[in-house]
């Protein structure tokens, strides 16, 4: 166990378990139109649930599923596609063991106004062994999981009102609602196993061995800067991928790209400026170009290479990395000699461009001496569908580390600890409650 995480985040083996009820917040957050795409996220928790119940806990599980929540309407809509069921399903098929659902009323516009007393009976049965845990809807059909003042305070103490001792694993979570926030305000509390290996793997982010290369890629170049920039003032060397590698290659070369907005091209501006000077980022060389985004269509799709770039040139959509690009002396020589690789990148327009992600994760396997991490949703699923075999004989292998929430892994890099999460700064603050 890293010793900073000891002395600073109460955790969950530190807790007396024995014979409580244990609210537990997970990042389940994996269901898609009714169904898991990817259970990695639950399987990363199960430690935690098996420690928890091994030690005589009962556990009352949560987590949020999507988004129910219209912030422009302020309504919420409890839709079956974003139910927990298939979660619990899953669970049920992993442990050997009945979950129970329970049920509240729901408001069409409003969702559901909060927990009441037709919870106690199961939370009994819960007690006398008689079902294996509770999983509570999904957190955001709750009125005040997002809710501000009083409406989210009395949430959190209905939340805190089921159980004896407050868990938190949802690293991916780190959004200070009242299921990861404001409830432990009202608990003993601590930290899951998941939350205190994804702290420790961040901290090697934030100290790495050198030379630190970043690979990162976004569908979006504005949202994206502030983090963007705090990544460029740590790594020794920098890849982009995707809209911002666009954005980027717009701004230094004076060229215009489908796709590309020309606010985002003036916003670029600053991180080629102040590349000129500290020449940190790496260029692919080979893009490829195509007229639609509507597929891989044979014929109107091109490599082309930076190296032709004029001031005053347009080009259709770039929708991806042409893997000779990893073939190229500088870029082979950066993967290949770096000691901490963390990315956060599906470089192709998926799932019809997706050649440049897969030629990025070979490059990245071949060298054996760098810590290799992975931080994402989509970075993660991309791996997995492109190079399953791989997947599978890294999946224990100690160089690479796969984090389960890459927009975490960027919050707490831009805001240079993974202590000033604010969920986890609740944990900490709650030892002295």
């Amino acid at each position: 166990m890293n010793e900073s995480l000891a002395t600073e985040l109460p955790l969950i083996q530190d807790a007396d378990l024995d014979g409580k009820i244990v609210l537990v917040r997970f990042d389940h957050n994996v269901v898609k139109g009714g169904e898991i795409r990817d259970p990695y996220r639950i399987d990363r928790t199960i430690g935690t649930l098996f420690h928890l119940v091994e030690r005589g806990g009962r556990p009352i599980m949560m987590t949020h599923v999507g988004r129910p929540r219209d912030k422009k309407a302020g309504t919420i809509t409890c839709r079956p596609e974003e139910s927990v069921e298939p979660i619990t399903r899953y669970l049920e098929q992993k442990l050997h063991t009945k979950l129970y659902i329970p049920r509240f009323p729901v408001d069409p516009k409003q969702g559901i106004a909060g927990i009441d007393t037709s919870i106690n009976l199961a939370i009994k049965d819960l007690r006398e062994r008689k079902i294996g845990g509770i999983y509570l809807p999904n957190m955001r059909w709750f009125q005040g999981e997002e809710g501000e003042g009083e409406l989210r305070e009395r949430f959190a103490l209905q939340l805190a009102g089921l159980a004896d001792i407050y868990v938190n694993d949802a690293f991916g979570s780190w959004q200070p609602h009242a299921s990861t926030y404001n409830v432990t305000k009202h608990l003993p509390s601590y930290a899951g196993y998941l939350l205190q290996q994804e702290i420790t793997h961040l901290n090697s982010v934030m100290n790495p061995g050198r030379p630190f290369l970043a690979v990162v890629a976004g569908a979006k170049y504005d949202t994206k800067i502030k983090p963007l920039y705090a990544i460029y003032e740590k790594v020794d060397r920098l890849m982009l991928g995707g809209v911002m590698y666009n954005t980027y290659l717009c701004a230094k070369y004076r060229v215009s790209m489908k796709g590309v907005a020309d606010e985002d091209r003036v916003l670029a501006q600053e991180l080629v400026e102040k590349d000129r000077i500290l020449k940190k980022i790496v260029e692919f060389p080979y893009i490829v170009e195509s007229d639609t985004m509507d597929g891989r269509i044979e014929g109107r799709f091109r490599t082309i290479s930076i190296k032709d770039f004029e001031p005053g040139k347009s080009f259709g959509y770039v929708l991806d990395i042409d893997p000779r690009s990893f073939e190229e002396k500088t870029v082979s020589d950066t993967i290949g000699t770096a000691k901490t690789i963390f990315v956060n990148a599906v470089m192709g327009y998926t799932p019809h461009f997706s050649a440049g992600s897969q030629a990025l994760d070979n490059t990245i396997d071949q060298n054996r001496d760098a810590m290799k991490m992975y931080g994402g949703g989509d970075t993660l699923q991309e791996f997995k569908n492109l190079l399953p075999g791989l997947y599978l004989s890294v999946m224990d292998d100690a160089s690479y580390y796969f984090f389960t929430g890459g927009g975490t892994v960027l919050t707490a890099i831009e805001h240079g600890s993974p202590y000033s999460l604010k969920p986890v700064q609740a944990l900490i603050e709650s030892r002295d409650h």
